[in-house]
Order: structure tokens, then C-alpha cells, then sequence
């Protein structure tokens, strides 16, 4: 006799309504969408079902909200769009969680199953369009299946590297009904490393007169970076984040030796060039943390390395380490957390050296640039009034450098920002946060090019009462391409002007708080009113267009490129 032929026949349910149970067995809380007639069903599921639903303006927008939520807990963060359009719309997100190694699910409308393969209205084949930068994409033909595929969606995003998922749902399969139980909830294993890696591991450290760790990637958690802070501190191990990963490691902490990101500190890059032990921890060192995969060779390091990683495909992958530990960071860091104190306590010459080249490097009271608003002061008032734990949400351009290089990231999940480099993610990324801690505050730094990649989800902001302030920085160009162009082409401009709106008067049209900061000294009272007022609020900064880095300006590219030729 089968061994389930004593349970009750689950009551038949269609397969939206199955499908919105099973987001509730794994403990979905929260969801983004854009909606669409291909997954009406689903809409009316969620219309008597306990999670909350954040009705966004543009698909990218609800990608990169729901992106930032897998971000900041660890879970995958859920979107729902329609089909066509609003899939390819939505990419910029999962490109966005591929690269970031964010667990997300993407759910999607598709055309009916009888329709399929004719280029029917808006059908795509999401395998085609997606596979390349989702850890997988499955079509739901069955509503009898929808509990046994989506608890593997929710397994491939979180387990390994986390990421996105696809999943395509045929607009009458979500209407057929189905007998069918539901899955049990999700768990995501940990990966421990081996007791004789562990020794190995601290042999190494001890007999490394120059070593170095650097922390990255995903499969954090609040506690690990406790322990591994602990662990840092024990043993004087100087600790750099990787490229947008500085809340994985406090800034205030005495063993944190800076961010491998874009303009690096120069002190920083030597220090790694000089070690003779580097710890990477999670990361995987891509392009940009490896400034232009020129900091280690491929695939010798040119230098002893320990590469630890929860994704054995990623071990040796690149880099050939000396040891390869397969572990997921939590695990390490729990592991490391068990080991004995050195004794005796190593020197800690090194260790203070590197944090305080860090502190200079991150000092924004030297800084100087051109016009009447001073960001150094800017910066310096930000790390007076916000509480420590803020989160910082960015995009992408040079606007950036002014979070990453000056603001002390002191806390795990306060950080949001692209690793891919995608413009538009700050605001999305703002609502995505407060909508999940309210009670945290949340600033949205953005250029004005960037801003309008997303900026109709201040809208979103607006409707779900979020009070988020974007630092809107204004120099009415894409500063970047820019500061490319003149190093490249001096002299010849060509498609980076913009003529931006007055965003003071945008944010008020949509019923938010908006403020205009022409000089260093309208900042601090403009922003006491925008953090009074209980709205979502708009800093408007206008830069001067020459301030085109903290350390540069736009005519002393184009004299060092023309001197060049």
C-alpha cells in the first residue's frame, strides 16, 4: 500500500491560488509588481492573502526592489510581471541579482499553452532571453507541479552562489485547477569547512608576515560579520571589502584596511600587491575589485592564496589558490569563532598602519573642489546627523565615489548598491529597503542621469508612505561617459549634456518634500527639513559641472589628455 494513501485529497485549488500558497509556505512576507493580465489569477489569489503587495511603476524598478530585499536578508526577494515587455523590462534587475549573487525569483506571465510557439501576443521563450544571467528558468505547464517547482526556485536562488530564478507561468495554467499539497518550506544548507583546512588555514596566517583578507560576495549574516571581525582582531588580520561590500566589514573596526572598488585608495592597492597571504572570503574578485583582472594573475595569483567560497564551481575558477576552502561565509566565520587565541598576540603594527591609511583616505574634511557646494562638507554633516546604522542605496556614476570613499559603513545590510554597474538602482533599491525596515532610515544617493533611469518610483515612495531622501547630485551631464570622454577624446563633447527638470518642483508634483541646495550652506538646513517633514524627500544639489570627482576636474582631464597626444 503506498504509504501517502491515508492523507485527505488536498481540495482542488486553481493554480494562481496554489501558487500564492506556496509564497506563504516559504515565508514570503513581501512582493513587487507591475500587473498584467497574463497572471490575473495570481493577483486575485494575493487579494485575501497575507502578504504585502508593492504595486510599482516600471519593471526595472520592481526587479532591482525586490533584488534589494534578497540583498539585505538573504532571502530571494519576489516580482511579479507580465509577459513581453514587462519580462525584458524587468532584466535590468536580474542582471543586476546575477552579478550581485542575490537571491531573487522572477515570476512572469506567459501566453496560454495552447498558443505557444506561434509568436503569439507579447510570448517570449524565457529560456532564451534569460538563461545566460538566471541560475535558472522554468516554465510551470502543470498547476499539479507549481509546489514542487517553485520550492526549487527558492532552493537554486539561495543555495551555492545565490541568484535569480525564472519562473514563466502560462496565463491558463493559473486558472486550472489542480489536487495538490503544498511544499515545506525552503532551507538553505551551509556549507562547513573541514577541520584540516581550518589548521591549514591558520598555520598559513601565522607564519604570513604581510597578510590580508578580503571579504565579498553574498551568504552573510549579521552574526558572521561579528565573528569574522572578532576573528580579524585576534589574529591583527588587516580586512578590505570588496567592490560595494563595505557592510561586511565596520568601518570603525581597527583591522579595516579600506574597499576595493573604482578609485582605490593607492595605499590599499599596494598593500595587497605586497602581501605574502590574501584571504578572499566569500568574493570572487571580478573585474573591478581586481582593478581590470590586473591586481592577481590569471590563473596563478603570482601570490599565496586562500580563496573561500560557497560555490565549489567558483574555486579555482579565475584564480588557482594554494587553498581552496568550500565553505559558505556564515560557516567560516562560525568556524574561525571556535579557533583558539593566538598566542602570543600577533604584532598589530601592520593592522594599525593599514586603518589608518584608511582613515586618511576617507577624511572628507581635506576635500576641495570647484564651485559653491562643497560635497566634503556635505559628506562630513552626513556621518554628524544619520544614524550609524542608515542604509545608503547608489546607482551608478561618479556621484558614487562620495558614498563608497567618505560615508563609514559600520553595520551588516546597509548597503545597496549594483556591483554590475547598473544605473537607475538607487531609488528602486530606497523604497525596496524602507518597505522592509521602515524604522530604518534610508538614503538614496543618485546623479541626475541615474535618478531618471527610475525615477517615476519616487511615485511608489510617495503612495506607500516611505520617507526616504534622495541626495540628488545635478552636474546636467552623464558625468562618467564624460570623464571617459575627455580622457579619450579631449575637447570634443558628444551626446553626454542633459537638460535636467527643476527636481524640487518633481518631487512636490508627485506629493513628496522636495529642497534646492545651491551651496554648502543650504545643505544642513534643507536636509533637517527633509528628515521633519515625513515624506519621501528630494534633495536637489547642484554641482558645479567642472567637480567631476572628489580628486579631479573636467579641464585638468582635457589638459592631461592633450598633453598626452
Amino acid at each position: 500500500m503506498n504509504s501517502l494513501s491515508h492523507l485527505p485529497t488536498p481540495t482542488p485549488r486553481t493554480g494562481g491560488q496554489i501558487l500564492v500558497d506556496q509564497l506563504l509556505a516559504h515565508g514570503v512576507q513581501q512582493l513587487f509588481c507591475v500587473p498584467g493580465e497574463s497572471y490575473l489569477a495570481v493577483l486575485d489569489a494575493l487579494h485575501d492573502a497575507s502578504i504585502a503587495v508593492t504595486v510599482c511603476r516600471q519593471e526595472g524598478g520592481a526587479a532591482m526592489m525586490a533584488e534589494a530585499q534578497g540583498k539585505l536578508t538573504g532571502r530571494p526577494g519576489i516580482c511579479f510581471v507580465t509577459r513581453g515587455p514587462g519580462a525584458t523590462n524587468a532584466a535590468a534587475g536580474i542582471h543586476i541579482a546575477h552579478q550581485d549573487s542575490t537571491p531573487m525569483i522572477l515570476f512572469v506571465g506567459q501566453v496560454a499553452r495552447g498558443a505557444m510557439g506561434r509568436e503569439a501576443f507579447q510570448e517570449l521563450d524565457y529560456a532564451a532571453v534569460f538563461g545566460t544571467m538566471s541560475k535558472w528558468v522554468v516554465q510551470i505547464d502543470d498547476p499539479a507541479r507549481v509546489p514542487e517547482l517553485v520550492a526549487r526556485a527558492f532552493q537554486v536562488a539561495t543555495s551555492g552562489r545565490p541568484g535569480p530564478v525564472v519562473v514563466a507561468l502560462p496565463e491558463d495554467m493559473l486558472t486550472q485547477a489542480a489536487s495538490v499539497a503544498d511544499a515545506q518550506p525552503f532551507a538553505v544548507p551551509e556549507t562547513h569547512p573541514g577541520a584540516a583546512e581550518l589548521a591549514t588555514l591558520q598555520q598559513r596566517l601565522q607564519a604570513a608576515q604581510r597578510p590580508i583578507a578580503i571579504v565579498g560576495g553574498s551568504r552573510w549574516s549579521a552574526e558572521a560579520v561579528q565573528q569574522f571581525e572578532a576573528f580579524a582582531l585576534a589574529h591583527a588580520l588587516p580586512v578590505a571589502c570588496s567592490f560595494r561590500r563595505q557592510m561586511l566589514f565596520s568601518a570603525d573596526h581597527p583591522c579595516y584596511a579600506g574597499d576595493l572598488g573604482l578609485g582605490v585608495n593607492p595605499r590599499l592597492l599596494a598593500r595587497i600587491r605586497e602581501a605574502d597571504l590574501i584571504v578572499l572570503v566569500g568574493g570572487r574578485l571580478s573585474e573591478v575589485p581586481s582593478q581590470g583582472y590586473e591586481l592577481l594573475g590569471i590563473p596563478n595569483p603570482g601570490q599565496p592564496l586562500v580563496h573561500v567560497h560557497a560555490d565549489a564551481d567558483e574555486l579555482g575558477r579565475l584564480y588557482r589558490p594554494e587553498l581552496a576552502i568550500h565553505a559558505t561565509p556564515q560557516a567560516l566565520a562560525a568556524a574561525l569563532a571556535q579557533l583558539p587565541v593566538p598566542s602570543p598576540a600577533p604584532d598589530r603594527a601592520r593592522a594599525d598602519e593599514a586603518h589608518a591609511d584608511y582613515l586618511r583616505w576617507s577624511d572628507p574634511a581635506p576635500i576641495r573642489i570647484p564651485g559653491p557646494l562643497q560635497m566634503g562638507a556635505v559628506m562630513q554633516h552626513l556621518r554628524e546627523v544619520l544614524p550609524a546604522d542608515t542604509i545608503f542605496c547608489n546607482g551608478a556614476g561618479n556621484f558614487a565615489t562620495w558614498v563608497h570613499r567618505f560615508w563609514p559603513f559600520r553595520h551588516y545590510a546597509s548597503q545597496l548598491a549594483p556591483t554590475s554597474g547598473s544605473m537607475g538602482y538607487g531609488l528602486p533599491a530606497g523604497v525596496g529597503a524602507k518597505r522592509l525596515w521602515p524604522q530604518r532610515e534610508v538614503v538614496v544617493f543618485a546623479g541626475d542621469g541615474d535618478f531618471m533611469m527610475h525615477g517615476q518610483e519616487f511615485a511608489t515612495a510617495v503612495q506607500y508612505g516611505l520617507p526616504l531622501i534622495v541626495v540628488l547630485l545635478d552636474n546636467a551631464m552623464y558625468g562618467t561617459i564624460r570623464m571617459h570622454q575627455e580622457r579619450e577624446y579631449p575637447g570634443r563633447v558628444s551626446g553626454t549634456a542633459l537638460k535636467n527638470p527643476d527636481f524640487r518642483a518633481y518631487a512636490q508634483a508627485f506629493g513628496g518634500h522636495g529642497e534646492r541646495v545651491e551651496r554648502t550652506e543650504d545643505f544642513a538646513p534643507a536636509l533637517a527639513r527633509a528628515r521633519a517633514s515625513g515624506m519621501p524627500a528630494i534633495l536637489h544639489c547642484l554641482l558645479d559641472p567642472e567637480a567631476i570627482t572628489p580628486a579631479g576636474t573636467l579641464q585638468g582631464l582635457r589638459d592631461a589628455a592633450l598633453a598626452r597626444r
